[in-house]
């Protein structure tokens, strides 16, 4: 059997009769991810679209009732009724409004193969018709991704650094790790999940004596490891955490000054901050401790333990995904400098161990094949989790990066791979704003919230119905994905729906090159050859490559230690900041003169709530993001139905709530139900659900209707990070809970919408 690549692991599909009837979880893989094995069954759903499908009203009168998205029947037509309204439209809206007012969306994540990739075949496809107004960053890592730049380097370059798991378990002593390492998250890469790494490198590095703090609200986002000490820190205070530790260091003269001098700038800003000369509040353990419910006795221990160990200070991208989430990610940076480890074996810092499988491999950092988006002539662009702030107020101002843009007046949604309805924050105040487009058009495969939000839906394929080559930067195989089985109903890939829109439109040739599909993988591999080359890897040629279904990436040579080059010579390799140093504080960030990101890690208190509990949205165990939620692994951990909730057994009380009840979750922004597990492995004054369960809402026509299925983004706030990178901060969200009385309403997010 041939070995097939997706995001969560590599697996031999079993197909009998062409049908596939099994996915099993490839040998050398000792702890395969088990959301592979409910796509035989969803595959072929009722939720699977099988044929191109228009809203009825819209299909009637182009454009009209964009109110009535999400609640009225569609009509199915054909490929050739389905794509000259597509291509009608892109024509119109280009010579009505121009290019910028066409958002091409496209967010999530489609496919593991390199060419079949919705938002690259997309962006090539909008570039090559004048271009289109983008979105820049992501919602795992939006705040992280703007300021590491100004601080360290640039985040693709540094997770591609990271110290190897096998470099820690013979040298680091400590492992610090803000916000734990949950093994749910290292399931998957971008390019696939080809050998999981995180439990077996914890229990080497348990065996090797490595200590793990897990400073987190949650006790299971770090297992596995003997050694392990649980501090149950409140949510959002670890930069408080962070400062207080940072001042025992200082004040007690811990830290490595010899270290600040040669490879930081900024030190002598940070200080007189940190020990309260600048605002009258030392950072003390005392001070943390009304902030972080540890007591400062810990607090002061914590530091000195790491002083004199080699520790690795680790944090996970959910830090940052609050108001000011880019402090935490400054202050674990800072943190690091002062204990002077940064370069060295086994210590320094991380940013997101156990965020994503190839994180720590240690393998050479190649990425593979990659299929060329072209070049957008449009400047207009939006960071990606403001889509409701640029809908609902076109040609307003924003800031970001040090800059101010404008939102552009957008008239035409085009989206192929990602689900809104499932990544974007307020879903009640995102539902006013999907009605403000003119035309939404859809590539999906399931009936998804965003699919029966659009307008024009057109069905593509999955990954196990075409050709494809499956990498992640720094995974260990790169993996000729055969077809297994033919499209489902009229499915067809999205090259061939956008090569033959091209086609319509007129730039055919520019689009397609004059490739196949199949043209397409040869080139992009024989392209890729010359960079492996960089890497000092020999790839064979495409045939043998393609015969042998797999290549595996060699590690290199010495193990990889984060910023080991610059520690050896900061002159010979600086770093990509404007000093060529780490920046604890950043004159250029302080020149953009923002109030909520000043120059240098401050702690910034949230705003008070009138609601008790903090609501933690983090992800699934049983599926990526919303991939996949209508197969049977992903259902089978509802309760009653609903997306599970986990809840302190104090706070569950208090409420009368029992294990397995329903419970009304809700906040000035709406509510949700969800079923509940007690559990004392959660802070009190806590609550803990996954994101990713289907959105579906009781009434279609209410914008502030219950959703019964447990969708936290009904309840988490649409506001920035910051003005720096106007970061999602899904994190950062109150909310009172209690038992649901009535009758339970049927749960239809799976149901495919009425079709004509």
């Amino acid at each position: 059997m041939s070995v097939t690549s997706l995001h969560w692991g590599a697996y031999r599909p079993q197909v009998v009769n062409g049908k596939l009837e099994a996915m099993t979880p490839v040998e050398w893989d000792k702890d395969p991810s088990p959301i592979g094995l409910g796509m035989p069954e969803a595959i072929t759903s009722p939720s699977r679209i099988l044929r191109p499908a228009v809203r009825r009203s819209f299909l009637e009168n182009t454009g009209s009732h964009p109110e009535l998205r999400g609640q009225e029947p569609f009509v199915e037509v054909s490929w050739e009724t389905a794509l000259a309204l597509v291509a009608s439209e892109l024509r119109r809206v280009k010579g009505e409004h121009g290019n910028s007012a066409i958002f091409g969306g496209s967010y999530g994540w489609g496919s593991a193969g390199r060419f079949h990739h919705a938002q690259s075949q997309l962006h090539r496809f909008l570039n090559g018709w004048g271009g289109y107004t983008y979105s820049t960053d992501s919602y795992s890592l939006g705040a992280g991704r703007v300021l590491m730049p100004h601080i360290v380097g640039n985040m693709d370059w540094l997770l591609a650094g990271h110290t190897s798991w096998r470099n820690l378990a013979e040298h680091c002593e400590l492992f610090v790790a803000f916000g734990g390492l949950p093994a749910k998250n290292a399931q998957c890469s971008p390019g696939g999940a080809s050998d999981h790494l995180l439990r077996s490198a914890v229990e080497r590095m348990s065996e090797a004596g490595v200590r793990f703090v897990n400073v987190s609200p949650l006790r299971d986002d770090l297992t596995g490891a003997r050694h392990n000490e649980w501090l149950a820190v409140r949510p959002g205070s670890d930069t408080a955490l962070m400062l207080a530790l940072a001042y025992v260091l200082v004040s007690e003269d811990l830290y490595d000054p010899a270290f600040i001098k040669r490879y930081t700038v900024g030190f002598e800003r940070f200080k007189p901050y940190l020990l309260g000369a600048t605002d009258g509040q030392p950072k003390s353990p005392e001070w943390a401790a009304g902030l972080t419910d540890l007591p400062a006795e810990q607090i002061i221990e914590l530091a000195r333990r790491m002083a004199r160990q080699r520790t690795m200070i680790n944090i996970a991208y959910s830090l940052q995904r609050a108001q000011h989430g880019e402090q935490p990610f400054w202050m674990t940076v800072t943190l690091a400098a002062l204990l002077g480890q940064i370069g060295l074996p086994g210590g320094g810092f991380g940013l997101g161990y156990g965020c994503m499988n190839n994180t720590g491999s240690g393998r050479k950092a190649f990425s593979g094949p990659r299929f060329s988006q072209g070049v957008n002539p449009v400047k207009d662009f939006i960071p990606v989790a403001r889509v409701s702030d640029m809908l609902l107020n076109p040609g307003t101002p924003f800031e970001y990066n040090g800059k101010q843009q404008r939102y552009p007046h957008i008239k035409l949604v085009y989206w192929a791979g990602g689900n809104i309805f499932h990544h974007h924050q307020d879903l009640n105040r995102l539902r006013t704003a999907w009605q403000r487009p003119q035309t939404i058009i859809v590539h999906e495969q399931y009936w998804t919230a965003q699919a029966k939000h659009a307008d024009i839906v057109l069905p593509a394929t999955t990954t196990l119905e075409r050709d494809d080559i499956g990498s992640s930067a720094s995974d260990r195989f790169m993996i000729a994905m055969k077809k297994v089985i033919e499209p489902v109903g009229e499915s067809r890939d999205d090259y061939s729906i956008l090569a033959d829109l091209a086609e319509r439109l007129g730039f055919a040739q520019d689009f397609t090159e004059g490739r196949d599909a199949v043209g397409w993988l040869r080139h992009i591999y024989d392209e890729s050859r010359g960079r492996a080359e960089s890497f000092d890897i020999a790839l064979p040629e495409f045939e043998q490559f393609w015969q042998k279904g797999l290549f595996e990436v060699a590690y290199p040579d010495a193990d990889t230690v984060l910023l080991a080059d610059f520690r050896a010579d900061p002159q010979a390799h600086p770093l990509q900041t404007p000093s060529g140093k780490l920046e604890i504080f950043s004159e250029r960030i302080a020149g953009f003169d923002y109030a909520d990101c000043p120059g240098h890690p401050v702690w910034l208190p949230r705003p008070a709530s009138s609601h008790p509990l903090h609501l933690l949205s983090n992800q699934p165990k049983t599926r990526l993001h919303s991939q996949y939620d209508h197969g049977g692994y992903s259902r089978a951990s509802k309760i009653q139905q609903r997306e599970p909730m986990t809840l302190n057994r104090e706070d569950a009380q208090v409420r009368g709530i029992a294990d397995g009840d329903v419970v009304r979750v809700f906040n000035e922004r709406g509510a949700f139900l969800a079923g509940v597990i007690l559990s004392d492995a959660i802070k009190p004054g806590v609550v803990q659900i996954a994101t990713g369960a289907w959105y579906d809402p009781q009434d279609v026509a209410a914008p502030d209707s219950l959703e019964k299925h447990g969708n936290p983004n009904v309840v988490t706030e649409d506001v920035r990070s910051s003005l720096l990178s106007q970061g999602c901060s899904a994190q950062t969200a109150y909310v009172e809970i209690e038992k649901w009385r009535g009758v339970l309403p049927e749960v239809t997010a799976f149901e495919p919408p009425e079709r004509v």
